[in-house]
């Protein structure tokens, strides 16, 4: 029998409205390098979405991808980057901002967020000309244990930066999920008017491939595309990109993926927690991270594909569980199931 995964949010292809519209636009010819009709129609719909008419908005196919690319183009050979410890680029890019030449000021955080108290830590030990410079503040929402930012939050943190010259820079490669979720009360168009660069996530939100990077501070958009094409992320074919975000962005489907997602994280949730299992963090969006003791994850893992995230002691540990568009109902029922009659609860 073949393990259902709940490993991550990409392991299905594209959903089929997604697929249609790459085949139904497949012959017809169109410029390259991101001029066609398609990729010209998803920017103007994100400008629309976000509110904000002024964004320069640049399609590329992943995550690392856009977070190497927008740093390396912010920061000058003496400056470096302010990330929580759990932050993407410092865990899972193999290194890639760090082999651009900058450096990134790592924050131990409880829950994967940056605060301006972690910001002032982080300038108050800086020593001008025999120390690296920071200059920017790198966050991801959702973050990578799965919280997620409140307005508040951001509006704090965004003030903080301006007040001390920072640029703010967000991960979005979980966005969809985090704006979906029940207790959130960000809105694109906060993102536009809080932040210097976002990103909006499509590849773990039902999408083939691709992001597209949102440039709200009009000084950094200058010679992006240079940035782009340097670092090879101008694709000549960039009608692909294009076409998937028009389709997710003409409607409300990149909301209702990400709303799929969520709401079958949340019933996993609400189940294991009522057999009486505790989680690593307070978790609305797509992953969660029950803590389980050994056997039963053994146990589990003979019917289901999961990472095991943190030990927590000799007996326990955190698992992740990742919900994608796509995760049938069924899986989840039998996850809750199997679970159920391990634990004889």
């Amino acid at each position: 029998m073949k393990k259902f995964s709940f490993k991550n949010d990409y392991s299905e292809g594209a959903h089929p409205a997604i697929l249609n519209a790459l085949v139904s636009s497949n012959l017809a010819q169109q410029s390259g390098y991101g001029d066609d009709e398609y990729t010209q129609e998803a920017v103007q719909l994100i400008k629309q979405r976000i509110e904000n008419p002024e964004a320069g908005v640049f399609l590329v196919s992943g995550g690392t991808q856009a977070n190497l690319i927008v740093i390396a183009s912010i920061l000058r050979p003496h400056e470096s980057v302010i990330a929580a410890t759990t932050g993407h680029i410092n865990v899972h890019e193999a290194g890639a901002i760090e082999a651009t030449g900058h450096r990134i000021e790592a924050v131990p955080t409880p829950d994967g967020k940056l605060r301006p108290e972690d910001i002032f830590g982080v300038l108050g030990k800086f020593e001008e000309v025999h120390m690296t410079r920071p200059r920017l503040v790198y966050i991801s929402n959702a973050t990578e244990i799965g919280t997620m930012y409140s307005r508040q939050e951001l509006v704090d943190l965004s003030a903080c930066c301006r007040e001390h010259h920072l640029y703010l820079f967000m991960d979005g490669a979980r966005l969809g999920s985090a704006l979906c979720a029940e207790t959130n009360d960000i809105t694109f168009a906060d993102l536009a008017r809080y932040t210097d660069v976002f990103y909006i996530g499509g590849t773990k939100n039902g999408a083939l491939l691709g992001e597209a990077i949102v440039i709200n501070h009009r000084e950094l958009q200058n010679d992006f595309q240079y940035h782009l094409k340097q670092r090879g992320a101008l694709m000549a074919k960039g009608r692909l990109l294009g076409v998937q975000f028009a389709e997710m962005f003409r409607s409300d489907l990149f909301f209702e993926m990400a709303r799929h997602a969520n709401q079958a994280a949340a019933k996993l949730s609400a189940a294991i927690q009522q057999l009486g299992f505790p989680l690593l963090t307070v978790s609305y969006t797509n992953q969660i991270f029950p803590i389980l003791p050994a056997d039963v994850i053994e146990q589990l893992l003979q019917q289901f594909d999961f990472y095991r995230w943190q030990k927590i002691d000799a007996q326990q540990t955190a698992i992740r569980l990742v919900t994608s568009w796509a995760t049938p109902d069924e899986a989840v029922d039998q996850f809750i199931e199997v679970l159920t009659k391990i634990t004889g609860k």
